[in-house]
């Protein structure tokens, strides 16, 4: 009994210790060149019940990009980590129907983590996953939302870049969520920032993914070393 419970603390401590050397990868992201003009949603526009939502025109979101470049919707992550997810335990994602428009437009969850989504429009949508892993369990779903209806809940056991979520009845509504199966990631907001929290100290491959930048679909990636004091890695991706 006594071996037991000194194994346990030692298990105990060896995992506290980890947590309390754990450091912070941060960076910005920005975007060398000048992206194409987004383009106005006239679909959206011209909806009978999506045009009211909106005062002035509503673009794509193809490039959201700063004053500086701070480049948006980037998903970063460590590469080579698997078999790490905490997803079941993680508090949901969750993506509102808002205007319309998916919100986030690109998001990021873990395997085994619930998607929670929102309608806070005043009509009808539809949730329309459509993952391409489906070899390793992703499943496509397509459920209706009625306004003021319940949310809706997935799942997904498989990792999988970018998988995308749609509206048929809006054919302009995209939102993509990426799946990964460790907790070690994050994406970049307006300010091009991310973080990515309480990662182990050692040697990895940081990958930077953008839907258009290149180099897309692949990404980006670069070798870094995560000490007790985190790392720092600031990043640029071009024009495609």
């Amino acid at each position: 009994m006594k071996t037991t419970t000194h194994l346990a603390l030692l298990a105990a401590l060896a995992a506290g210790l980890q947590t309390a050397t754990a450091g912070d990868i941060t960076g910005t992201i920005t975007l060398k060149g000048t992206p194409p003009p987004e383009k106005p949603i006239t679909q959206l526009k011209d909806d009978v019940n999506c045009g009211k939502m909106h005062t002035e025109p509503v673009f794509t979101r193809f490039y959201v990009v700063g004053k500086a470049g701070e480049l948006a919707d980037v998903f970063v992550t460590l590469k080579g980590i698997s078999g790490k997810s905490t997803g079941p335990s993680a508090p949901p994602l969750v993506i509102d129907q808002k205007g319309c428009e998916y919100v986030p437009y690109v998001a990021a969850c873990q395997t085994g983590q619930k998607i929670v989504v929102k309608n806070s429009d005043p009509f009808l949508h539809n949730v329309h996953p459509t993952p391409v892993n489906t070899a390793g369990g992703n499943k496509e779903s397509n459920m209706a939302q009625m306004a003021g209806g319940a949310d809706l809940t997935f799942v997904f056991p498989a990792a999988e870049n970018f998988l995308r979520f749609k509206c048929d009845v809006h054919p302009w509504m995209f939102s993509y969520v990426n799946v990964v199966d460790h907790p070690y990631f994050d994406v970049t907001g307006k300010d091009g920032k991310f973080t990515i929290k309480n990662v182990p100290p050692g040697k990895y491959t940081l990958v930077a993914m953008h839907r258009r930048a290149a180099p897309a679909p692949a990404g980006f990636e670069k070798e870094i070393e995560v000490t007790a004091d985190g790392a720092k890695v600031d990043l640029v991706l071009d024009v495609k």
